[in-house]
């Protein structure tokens, strides 16, 4: 490891919050640098509890984290916020920014708030959002919240980056149950109603439990809790839930679990994301992938038959550098 790495790496470990900024930056723009300064840090992780938020937009999430903060640094605990935005069309970055329902801990030298671009992937997060948690959490930050953009469903792979997930939803929203009963129903820990002042919270809330008898009876029965957040009602009661959950996964050994399963996830992620773009690099300086393509374009091949000749070319290819 060069110098100046390991010189960032121990002010990081230190709590030095530019040098948390400066290595987050490197690892979301695939550095090698970034990548060296992870290797350094990650015997220092694991400490933090890692909580994920997700839910449709405008359910509140930013406010009810902006909430969250307020009550754990009233307990003297470091917190870390980390928000997956849609990625601007323009510069790949992040569209809205740091959240501005989170201007009051600005100042605050016990909050760091970092939003990061989803480029795309699928659910909302991308590759290094785990890599942030973990350069947050050697930070020596307590409570690390990952906020996901809402983009429906396919957000779900916000379980292979949190020990406990928390979904937000807000009476009145018909799309809420909907998802709730395609299935999304089996990731959250901790059900939120937020905006409870709707005169349809308490309809909507029976409904959830309605969804939640159908599921599989497991050994922690998932709270439902109302809150307001904008006025800070039910936070309190919402902080004891995930303490409550963090006590039960630590008791029964399932925070290993889960965090060996998010690691394997994330392991695998990477992994994918780097095939795909290395792929992507060789095809695009290949003549016969165009020649491919154009049949394809053509009709008179299948993407799926194109694409076995392609893996059948480049398994061709290792074996005759291997000999």
């Amino acid at each position: 490891m060069s110098q100046v790495s390991h010189t960032l790496a121990q002010r990081l470990l230190d709590g030095d919050r530019r040098a948390l900024a400066r290595a987050i930056t490197l690892v979301e723009s695939d550095d090698p640098a970034g990548w060296e300064l992870v290797r350094e840090i990650y015997p220092h992780t694991g400490n933090a509890a890692i909580i994920g938020l997700t839910g449709a937009p405008g359910a509140g999430k930013s406010t009810l984290i902006g909430a969250l903060t307020k009550l754990r640094r009233a307990a003297d605990r470091d917190v870390a916020v980390l928000s997956i935005d849609p990625s601007s069309p323009f510069t790949h970055g992040a569209l809205l920014g740091d959240r501005i329902r989170l201007t009051d801990h600005f100042l605050d030298p016990g909050v760091f708030i970092r939003s990061m671009a989803n480029r795309g992937a699928l659910g909302g997060l991308s590759e290094a959002a785990l890599q942030t948690a973990l350069l947050m959490d050697a930070a020596g930050k307590d409570d690390v919240f990952l906020e996901t953009v809402g983009v429906g469903q396919a957000e779900v792979d916000i379980i292979d980056h949190a020990d406990t997930i928390v979904l937000v939803l807000m009476p009145g929203s018909g799309d809420s149950i909907q998802a709730l009963k395609a299935g999304i129903m089996e990731i959250p820990d901790i059900i939120v109603v937020n905006k409870a002042d709707h005169p349809l919270t308490d309809t909507m809330v029976r409904e959830i439990r309605g969804v939640l008898s159908l599921a599989p009876q497991r050994g922690w029965r998932v709270p439902i809790v109302k809150t307001e957040a904008s006025r800070g009602v039910g936070v309190e009661e919402l902080v004891a839930k995930l303490d409550e959950h963090r006590a039960y996964i630590e008791a029964e050994g399932t925070l290993s679990e889960r965090r060996r399963r998010n690691l394997r996830s994330e392991v695998v992620g990477l992994c994918t994301f780097r095939l795909r773009r290395r792929l992507e690099e060789q095809l695009d300086s290949d003549d016969t992938f165009a020649g491919l393509l154009d049949e394809v374009v053509e009709r008179r091949l299948d993407p799926a038959t194109a694409a076995s000749r392609i893996l059948e070319r480049l398994d061709a290819a290792a074996a005759s550098r291997e000999e």
